[in-house]
């Protein structure tokens, strides 16, 4: 195996502390001993509660060996002659803000030519010190490929058959195909269990199983509240117009999905708020059939130095193991604006940004919104970072007659009874949002006259209403008019 020879090469290479973070404990472990047992070395498993005992499956702790205080364990090896390895889990609390556990460290490190004791701490995240970081190597356990994932597929499903006398599961290859395609990006442990989850609950991997498979896999990565995973994604159908948006979408949908070269980056919805940009997100996600996680600015930011950078590189690390993945920036001029109120965190968040955009080769495809495009730094919205910027214009009136339609449909209200033609004329100038508000205030209208909504609640509703476009109407201008040959028509 080629993650058994990348360990081997790291031990043999005599580094006295070695480091693994993993939250696949037992696989780590069964690699840890197969090299033992090759190179002849006793191999000790320590864990504050079983203490320290002969590693292996099926041995019984010697009497004596137990200690399970961490300082008693480290003097103990410190003092104990080898050649062994040691494997400590969950270490990480007692070396952090310890002395004397780090210096004994350090001790075993720099005795290692005559103890020949290694130590490997295990656990789902480590911070070494400095005092120990020339003495430490990092291991970084494999993930499984596709075809180690096919096997684990067919490990559950023949399991599955065992126990309901002999059936088989039902599936179809585009269907496995995309579950494969979903849980990579997580370890062997998690695979299996988000497997079972698939099969065991009707012995049967179907499209309905995605979803439901993506959003475990997001709690098993542990997004810290940062990145969140949104539930509900939409359907084209139920997003009017932008016809060229669903065109540029539909020619890149097997090069994003597949895995071949020059697969699309991301795009830029640019347009007047309530146009039906965070709807046309999740659409993106429904669309192709992808999860969506939404980067939440607010969150991000932190008032401790460095902490906000820190969160950003773990948000975008969490999408690229959701891959494939759509990731939606909301607002993304307000946790991007270049100004120097912030300490200049806003200027070191860009530069983590574009950073990662230039170099990401995983599949995450980036949909960013944005309100305000003299907000944007430049650098971000040039070609090679997204492929292309659209901008989402007030609705027109074939496009506003789609929107009433759509709404009343989703309130349970017949289309047919009212009069699409008049209301579309009667909303000029006003959003998708806000036609949807001129429905739901009918709708309270006609409920306190125990009434069914009629055509004129919803006139009466649009006339009390004063759309953007008329509240700012100088701003939404401004931005038409820069949109206007710089971008395409959504």
């Amino acid at each position: 195996m080629a993650e058994t020879k990348d360990l081997s090469m790291i031990l043999d290479a005599k580094i006295p502390i070695v480091v693994i973070e993993s939250p696949d404990e037992r696989r780590v472990m069964a690699l840890l001993l197969r090299f033992a047992i090759h190179r002849g070395l006793t191999f000790y498993e320590w864990s504050v509660t079983k203490g320290l005992h002969l590693g292996g499956f099926g041995v019984v702790p010697r009497k004596g060996d137990e200690l399970t205080e961490p300082q008693e364990l480290l003097q103990h090896i410190a003092n104990s002659k080898g050649p062994a390895l040691y494997a400590l889990c969950d270490f990480h609390p007692y070396i952090v803000d310890e002395p004397k556990n780090i210096r004994y460290l350090k001790d075993i490190a720099l005795e290692f030519e005559n103890l020949e004791n290694t130590v490997v701490l295990i656990s789902h995240e480590l911070n070494i010190p400095r005092d120990l970081g020339r003495l430490t190597a990092t291991f970084d356990l494999r993930l499984p490929s596709d075809e180690e994932l096919i096997a684990l597929v067919r490990m559950q499903a023949k399991e599955w058959s065992e126990q309901n006398h002999g059936k088989k599961v039902r599936t179809d290859n585009k269907t496995l195909d995309k579950l494969i395609a979903n849980l990579r990006g997580v370890s062997h442990a998690d695979a299996t269990v988000l497997i079972r989850h698939a099969i065991f609950s009707d012995g049967a991997i179907t499209e309905s199983d995605i979803p439901e498979v993506n959003r475990l896999k997001f709690e098993l990565l542990d997004s810290e509240g940062v990145l969140r995973f949104e539930y509900d994604t939409e359907h084209f159908s139920n997003v009017a117009g932008l016809d060229n948006l669903k065109r540029w979408l539909q020619l890149r949908k097997e090069a994003f999905i597949g895995t071949g070269a020059d697969r699309p980056k991301g795009v830029l919805l640019l347009g007047v708020q309530g146009g039906g940009k965070s709807l046309a997100a999740k659409a993106i996600a429904g669309f192709w059939g992808l999860p969506l996680l939404r980067l939440d600015f607010g969150t991000l930011y932190n008032k401790f130095f460095g902490e906000t950078e820190r969160n950003l590189r773990n948000s975008l690390k969490q999408a690229e193991l959701m891959a494939p993945c759509v990731l939606w920036m909301d607002e993304i001029e307000k946790g991007l604006a270049t100004g120097n109120s912030d300490n200049a965190t806003s200027q070191r968040i860009l530069g983590t940004l574009l950073t990662w955009m230039a170099e990401n080769q995983s599949a995450v495809f980036i949909v960013a919104t944005s309100n305000d495009i003299s907000a944007l730094p430049p650098e971000l919205v040039r070609k090679g970072r997204l492929d292309e910027i659209f901008f989402v214009d007030l609705p027109d009136e074939a496009i506003r007659r789609a929107i009433f339609k759509i709404h009343l449909q989703k309130r349970d209200l017949d289309p047919r009874s009212f009069d699409l033609v008049g209301l579309s004329q009667a909303t000029e100038g006003f959003t998708g949002a806000e036609i949807e508000e001129a429905i739901v205030s009918s709708r309270y209208l006609a409920s306190s006259r125990s009434e069914d909504v009629a055509n004129d609640d919803i006139l009466a509703a649009v006339n009390r209403t004063y759309p953007m476009s008329v509240l700012r109407a100088e701003s939404i201008s401004q931005l038409r008019n820069w949109a206007s040959g710089r971008t395409v028509p959504a």
